[in-house]
């Protein structure tokens, strides 16, 4: 064991009771204090699960692990309704530009794409004394903004679900066998691409693929993939599992020919969606944006953003159906791209490291 751990639960609401960790982790109440020799990580996304975290950020010894670069949606969540810090933390991290946003959100003056615009690191940066990124990427971008900031880069861990049998996964989830599954983990809305997705699926049917989407997760909001789906003549091609039990989860992956993650415009997240098919041995169909970039084509073969998105997605999907060599070489190269950069305790020895240089 190279570190004591202490993971802090959650406020009331989220559920502790569904986590498990090895030996060496100690699950502790929420307002529980760092104690003087204790590095706080606070792990940081860009939604209002984080807002909780953030007055642990002015600890003595805090490092900030940023699963998004983008982190706007967390300030106004943060925020809740009061204008002035809105403007305080828009003005701290983007200047007047910033303070002139948030007066004209007062007004009702707002537009999708500010948030990309407008990321507000600034506004959460300037106690820490290091940040985790996982991406080059975000290396750069933290590089660029904030250069005195030591700052390290590692790969985003999920669980490894071991030498998993790509046959016996298909028959727990009653797929044929000739049918070629796309799959997409958790909820699919339009911001994660639900009418290319839906559309690229009609277009390979047209092609001649037998082809299922299976959403796999929970199923808030399946009636409305639903409804999209039928409006494109696919809804008997639309499946959802509703939830899954944690440890079967990282297996599930497996029964599947091509994943699908596709971000736009992108928080600079670094999914664990798609670390998952990788993991399992799947190709996952990714956003060709950024960090997404950054996996090899084998293993993460872009979607261009845009008009033919549908278009590529179905050419992806009939080479899946036609399987051969080159889909084999797709499939190790998922794996490889897991093992060289995912795996927990290959992260966990690099934020350890970087721990103990800081």
């Amino acid at each position: 064991m190279r570190a004591r751990v202490r993971v802090l639960a959650p406020p009331e609401g989220i559920q502790p009771d569904l986590w498990t960790f090895g030996n060496g982790v100690e699950i502790v109440k929420t307002d529980t204090t760092a104690e003087v020799d204790e590095v706080s990580l606070i792990h940081l996304g860009n939604n209002f699960h984080h807002t909780w975290l953030l007055e642990r950020l002015h600890g003595p010894k805090t490092v900030a692990v940023l699963h998004d670069l983008v982190l706007h949606h967390l300030l106004v969540e943060a925020a809740d309704g009061d204008a002035v810090l809105l403007e305080t933390g828009l003005h701290e991290a983007h200047g007047e530009a910033g303070t002139a946003l948030a007066r004209a959100r007062r007004l009702g003056l707002t537009g999708p794409i500010d948030p990309f615009f407008f990321p507000a690191r600034g506004a959460f940066m300037d106690s820490v004394k290091g940040v985790i990124v996982h991406s080059r990427w975000g290396e750069r971008v933290m590089a660029r903004e904030f250069p005195n900031l030591p700052r390290a880069r590692v790969g985003l861990a999920v669980a490894d679900p071991g030498n998993v049998v790509r046959a016996a996964e298909r028959g727990r989830m009653g797929i044929l066998p000739d049918e070629v599954v796309l799959m997409h983990l958790g909820f699919l809305t339009p911001e994660k691409g639900l009418e290319h997705i839906l559309t690229g699926v009609a277009a390979a049917k047209k092609m001649g693929v037998p082809v299922r989407l299976l959403l796999a997760g929970e199923g808030r909001g399946v009636e409305n993939v639903r409804s999209a789906a039928a409006a494109v003549g696919i809804e008997g091609s639309v499946r959802a599992t509703g939830w899954v039990e944690p440890e079967a989860f990282p297996a599930i992956p497996a029964a599947a020919d091509l994943g699908v993650v596709l971000r736009t415009p992108s928080a600079g997240e670094t999914s664990a969606a798609a670390v998952r098919f990788m993991a399992a041995g799947t190709p996952v169909a990714v956003s060709g944006l950024r960090q997404f970039l950054e996996w090899p084509e084998e293993a993460a073969p872009r979607i261009t953003p845009g008009a033919s998105a549908p278009a590529e997605l179905a050419r992806l999907l009939a080479n899946a159906h036609a399987g051969g060599t080159a889909w084999e070489i797709r499939r190790r190269a998922a794996r490889a791209a897991y093992e060289k950069n995912h795996r927990p305790a290959d992260v966990a020895r690099s934020i350890v490291a970087f721990l103990e240089g800081l």
